[in-house]
């Protein structure tokens, strides 16, 4: 698998996941949302294997989400 097609496979998880929001009433998370809040998990380990990768994207939970959003708020990491 090339670089670019796990980038396009990664960005297809997400944006399923952020549909899966949307159906539920999240209507504002986002693709790239959805890999900010999985991702900050890895910036002080090294990258992780594909599969834990992507079990991280699937089983990701709204609450989990949540937390992440209402704490990046908090720090002001993240601006709208």
């Amino acid at each position: 698998m090339t670089e670019k097609q796990l980038n396009e496979a990664i960005e297809g998880l997400c944006r399923s996941k952020a549909e899966e929001f949307r159906l539920i009433g999240y209507e504002h998370v986002s693709g790239p949302d959805i890999w900010e809040c999985i991702s900050q998990k890895y910036e002080k380990s090294s990258f992780p294997p594909l599969y834990q990768l992507v079990n991280d994207i699937l089983s990701l939970k709204v609450t989990q989400f949540m937390n992440y959003m209402t704490i990046s708020a908090y720090r002001g990491s993240r601006l709208e």
